[in-house]
């Protein structure tokens, strides 16, 4: 099942706090809004996306709980990017910095930055197009680094901001540069 996109006209715009109060009063539904004011609703993952993303996120926790440089969330977190989008990765980290910097309610409600670091999972029925313009938005809007794991073609597309995407072909692992030191992902559970 692919994602519902709703066009919302003008005259319905969603402002961040309606957003809000429509995704409280469908809590079973995974939401996003776009910059443009469309309304997408995704349909829930199957089994062997949920299964390859509580392994993306166990392991960038793991390293967390080592490190203690930040705060993970998983694909239920929406984020108020800077343009107006309200966007779920399915895996993000924030440094510590940036998360203490937000009042209580900030944290509580759909935090108003964009993660310094995000992975999404394609999933069978995802457009590759649309999360490649969704790796994009990230970076336009201060993400330091993303990557796009895609498993049908066993391929890793790395974003940074400014610079052209790079493309891994079947890696074993990925390392995280120095944005998150010493995390390395390993890539043999999600691409089997």
């Amino acid at each position: 099942m692919n994602a519902l996109i709703l066009n919302l006209p003008n005259t319905l715009k969603l402002t961040h706090e309606r957003f809000e109060q429509l995704a409280a009063a469908n809590r079973d539904l995974r939401l996003e809004l776009t910059a443009n004011g469309e309304l997408i609703i995704m349909p829930p993952t199957g089994g062997n996306t949920g299964r390859r993303n509580s392994k993306l996120t166990y392991q960038l926790e793991a390293w967390n709980r080592r490190n203690l440089l930040g705060e993970v969330f998983d694909s239920s977190t929406v984020f108020q990017l800077p343009n107006g989008a309200e966007r779920s990765p399915d895996v993000a980290w924030i440094t510590q910095a940036r998360w203490s910097a937000l009042t209580a309610e900030e944290q509580d409600t759909f935090p108003p930055l964009c993660p310094d670091f995000i992975i999404e999972l394609r999933s069978k029925t995802d457009s590759l197009k649309k999360l490649q313009e969704k790796m994009q938005e990230y970076m336009d809007n201060g993400c330091r680094l993303g990557w796009l794991i895609n498993p049908q073609q066993r391929e890793v597309e790395i974003y940074r901001p400014q610079q052209n995407k790079e493309v891994l072909v079947s890696p074993t692992n990925i390392s995280s540069e120095d944005i998150l030191p010493g995390f390395k992902l390993d890539l043999q559970q999600i691409f089997d």
